[in-house]
């Protein structure tokens, strides 16, 4: 027999204690064990963590840890990646305007007016590649013949 490797009859059957689900506590769920278990969204959040509490200034405890005050660090240029500025916002607007809509969009417009929501969503999807994109497109269509009613609607009053 190897030196140093217990015999077989004698070897670990458990490898450390592992908490039981109805005595564990609320942070030792995550959101998939949730997801798992088949709990409601409801549920779910109610599995959430509870906020930190502040350092004790202990090095032993629930809040160990030396008391330290935070610094409240300037906004990075990186943060801002994403967000669409009010000149391009303006100048898409513009070209909007002149160009009009590709006929794609056109005949997604027309989809959504007749009511066929889920075949519009196909010829989207076709067309820009995934289904993130089609149903934002969708989306975007369905506020522009929003936006066309209630100004022809306003139209007419007056």
């Amino acid at each position: 027999m190897a030196k140093g490797f217990p015999p077989i009859a004698m070897a670990p059957t458990s490898y450390g204690h592992r908490p039981g689900l109805l005595g564990a506590p609320l942070g030792f769920f995550t959101a998939s064990a949730a997801r798992v278990l088949s709990l409601s969204h409801r549920e779910e959040s109610a599995l959430e963590m509870a906020p930190p509490q502040p350092n004790s200034g202990l090095f032993v405890g629930l809040n160990k840890g030396h008391i330290v005050t935070k610094r409240e660090i300037p906004p990075r240029p990186s943060s801002r990646k994403g967000k669409t500025s009010k000149r391009v916002l303006m100048v898409r607007s513009l070209i909007r305007e002149v160009a009009g809509f590709a006929p794609y969009e056109k005949r997604i417009t027309e989809l959504l007016k007749v009511g066929k929501d889920k075949r519009a969503l196909k010829v989207a999807k076709r067309k820009l590649g995934t289904h993130k994109r089609a149903k934002k497109k969708r989306e975007e269509m369905a506020n522009v013949l929003r936006k066309m009613r209630s100004a022809g609607v306003s139209e007419k009053k007056k």
